[in-house]
């Protein structure tokens, strides 16, 4: 891949380097300020930029809100400490970072495991610029009882999600279930900060959940979140060779199969097409369907996809998603 580095602190450059030296991968230039960094990309822009968070004058939330406003491409997030910096982490990610990785070096001295974590990641970015594959799966199906709102996003999601939960009323009835594309790591700190942002409870979503009228459950593994015939929620490892994780077309497919009353579906900013073909499982069935327009997206990539597929029923901004859905599910409704 060609890859940027953003970063001030030339120890953190120099290990970086070091770093991308064990790949295949190309430095395609380093910029040391979040203006630099714009303009640099602007001029040639790479398959992958290597972002600082913590930078002077312009740090990397607003150095990557600018080069996704202006020149978009995939942004990793490479930080000294992602935990501890999470409210920066998924600001950034709301502006279209796709993840955070912690930097590869602890004060002098580099950790192979860091090393091995950033290019791993580096790995998976890759596959998911260059690969839409898919294989459906499950099962047969048993009874739902409550109306399911099932929303799947990925680069941008949280800002989205963000301004559709905050939205919703208490009392909310219907169970809503979120896949959104981030790490295993980074899911509970997603969780609590969405948590936030709506007077709905946010929670994991852990095997054996049912999914509950006015409850939010979040998928929280690497694994893939699915829906079982018997109405509970599990993971699945398969397909294994899969570049989303958690997957949103195995959610939208199994939700497909497996739950008998028609809901709603959305599918929300995004890179690649993931979501898309679940998107239409989803419609077929009777579902009703949305995809995010473009205008509101930080990466039109999957609801274009979808869009394309005749998959999305209607095409809205989050704030007129968080609408449809409280006027739809204000109180219990069920579609036979």
């Amino acid at each position: 891949m060609r890859i940027a580095i953003v970063n001030d602190m030339v120890i953190t450059i120099a290990a970086l380097r070091r770093v991308l030296l064990q790949a295949p991968h190309q430095i395609v230039w380093i910029a040391k300020t979040g203006s630099e960094a714009v303009a640099q990309c602007a001029k040639d822009r790479p398959d992958l930029i290597l972002m600082d968070l913590i930078m002077p004058e312009m740090d990397g939330v607003e150095t990557t809100r600018q080069i996704m406003q202006r020149s978009p491409c995939a942004i990793l997030i490479v930080t000294a400490n992602v935990q501890q910096s999470s409210a920066k982490v998924f600001e950034a990610m709301g502006h279209g970072a796709l993840d955070a990785v912690n930097t590869p070096i602890l004060g002098s001295q580099e950790t192979p495991e860091a090393a091995q974590t950033l290019l791993h990641k580096i790995a998976t970015i890759e596959k998911l610029i260059d690969k839409s594959d898919f294989a459906p799966i499950l099962s047969t199906q048993m009874r739902s009882t409550v109306s399911l709102v099932a929303i799947g996003a990925s680069t941008g999601g949280p800002k989205a999600l963000a301004t559709i939960l905050s939205r919703l009323p208490v009392g909310f009835a219907a169970a809503i279930v979120i896949v959104q594309h981030v790490d295993a790591q980074f899911a509970v700190g997603m969780i609590d900060w969405l948590s936030h942002q709506t007077p709905l409870p946010v929670k994991k979503a852990v095997v054996g959940d049912r999914p509950q009228k006015g409850t939010i459950l979040v998928a929280c593994t690497n694994d893939h979140l699915c829906l079982q015939a018997n109405g509970t929620l599990t993971y699945t490892q398969y397909p294994i060779e899969y570049p989303y994780r958690p997957s949103i077309d195995v959610f939208f497919n199994s939700v497909a199969q497996s739950w008998t009353i028609r809901g709603t579906a959305i599918l929300l900013t995004g890179m690649g097409r993931d979501g898309a073909i679940g998107l239409s499982a989803l419609r077929q069935r009777g579902w009703h369907t949305i995809a995010q327009n473009k205008e509101s997206c930080v990466v039109y990539g999957m609801p274009k996809a979808a869009i394309e597929l005749n998959a999305a029923v209607e095409v809205l901004t989050p704030e007129a998603i968080a609408i449809t859905l409280s006027r739809s599910y204000s109180r219990q409704r069920f579609y036979e």
